[in-house]
């Protein structure tokens, strides 16, 4: 048992290679307490450079949820070990509540991530046998079939980090052998019983069978995963130089030349355009769905489908992806001017320029609001008479999907501006004089040219 427990440390010594700061997804479970002993091992005996913080999710799902984070808490007390705990709101009504909860998890990981360091869970070869099972049932090709990778880019509030498994050809047998050398103590989810859920009911009643029958079988499966993601990795290869000439520069997809490819060719295309997006690859039927429903839509049409937390639309003879937002439109919220203002949905931040721009400052008497959704029409500077505010977007070429997420600044109820696109007369400081700008800074994924 030493000998295998050197082994499992060994293991992740080697897959956590030369980063030293380290943020450990830490339930109290099997499997998240051995990868952070290891990792405490590492650090004690090894290499007393690594940083290592162990993060906690309370779901709020389970009764005993307090004794999990207790438990948690004093196992890092007791090995020196920097310990946080997120309590999140699981929302089960749109995706059920296993995605929900992972969902929660990742969002808690992706806040609580500091600059360089990277993102370490448990997740183990059943863990693997299980996600290729699942993907099976539904019907994956070759990506979906890949599971989960060892290491794979992760999207955090400061920016792109790592995400690492080093535990996943590490067997379920071999995690309780080490817990059960080092006498090491854990939290069991009684939820882990309940085969309503379909990962629950592979564990209890088909990886056991097919384990009785095959004992090697999730290696096996391991390994069509694997070879299942060399073949995506080769179709990325090929594939990559090809995709870059069929996207506009702002990331849209030319539908003209989608239509020159083969059904087989088109869609390998479409899931890699997607995946730029560090989004799931989508199954086939929701790919017809966005060539059918959006590609091919009538002209005059605004189509879109939704995938999840995105969706696909079309505009000026191309493909989008969109993050999904709550409507905007009607929304009014006071700015306290002239302090920097955090926009709703994560559309990102205002900032006043002084002395950078022609738009007029506030009077004292004047309150600062800022909403959405244009309407009406309405005079701009540069223009010679008013118009529909849908005639406006258009001779700017802002897209659809952008006009009710474009922030309209209001001092009292007079449009002063609509920020990065046009300012009124009533905002208008005028050509002789110099005034303040309104700096839009755009998350990334909202980031837009239109």
């Amino acid at each position: 048992m030493v000998q295998q427990s050197s082994m499992i440390i060994e293991r992740v010594r080697e897959k956590i290679g030369d980063y030293t700061k380290i943020l450990v997804g830490f339930s109290g479970g099997i499997d998240s307490t051995v990868l952070l002993h290891a990792l405490y091992q590492l650090k004690k005996n090894h290499n007393s450079r690594l940083i290592i913080r162990a993060i906690h999710i309370h779901h709020g799902l389970n009764s005993k949820a307090d004794a999990w984070e207790q438990h948690c808490a004093q196992l890092c007390l007791q090995w020196q070990i920097p310990f946080i705990c997120h309590h999140v709101f699981v929302d089960p009504s749109k995706k059920g509540i296993e995605a929900a909860a992972r969902d929660a998890r990742y969002q808690a990981y992706r806040e609580a991530l500091e600059i360089n360091e990277v993102l370490v869970t448990a997740q183990h070869l059943d863990d693997q046998a299980e996600t290729f099972l699942l993907a099976l049932k539904r019907g994956s090709g070759p990506a979906g079939l890949s599971s989960m990778p060892e290491s794979l880019p992760f999207i955090a509030k400061h920016g792109e980090t790592q995400l690492l498994r080093p535990l996943l050809t590490v067997s379920r047998v071999d995690l309780e052998a080490y817990m059960q050398a080092q006498q090491l103590p854990w939290v069991e989810d009684d939820s882990n019983q309940d085969d309503r859920y379909d990962r629950n009911f592979l564990r209890l009643h088909i990886l056991p069978r097919l384990t009785a029958r095959w004992p090697h079988i999730s290696n096996a499966i391991a390994r069509s995963a694997s070879l299942c993601a060399e073949q995506e990795s080769l179709l990325d290869e090929l594939l990559q130089e090809t995709l870059e000439g069929m996207m506009d520069y702002r990331g849209g997809l030319f539908i003209d030349e989608l239509q020159n490819c083969s059904v087989a060719k088109r869609n390998a295309l479409l899931r890699r355009w997607i995946g730029l997006h560090q989004l799931p690859m989508p199954p086939f039927n929701q790919l017809e769905r966005i060539w059918l429903e959006v590609a091919l839509a009538r002209q005059d049409a605004e189509p879109v489908c939704r995938l999840g937390p995105i969706e696909v639309r079309r505009y000026q003879g191309a493909l989008w992806v969109v993050p999904r937002i709550e409507n905007l439109a009607g929304q009014q919220y006071t700015w306290s001017y002239p302090a920097t203002f955090e926009l709703p949905e994560s559309l990102g931040r205002l900032q006043v320029m002084e002395g950078q721009g022609q738009i007029r400052s506030p009077e004292p008497d004047e309150k600062v609001t800022v909403r959405f959704g244009l309407q009406g029409s309405l005079n701009i500077v540069g223009r010679h008479r008013s118009r529909s505010s849908k005639k406006i977007w258009q001779e700017l070429g802002v897209a659809p999907w952008m006009r009710e997420r474009i922030p309209l600044v209001y001092y009292n109820d007079k449009l002063i501006t609509a920020v990065g696109c046009f300012i009124t007369p009533e905002g208008f400081i005028g050509d002789e004089l110099v005034g303040i700008a309104i700096d839009w800074q755009q998350e990334s994924s909202f980031q837009s040219d239109f």
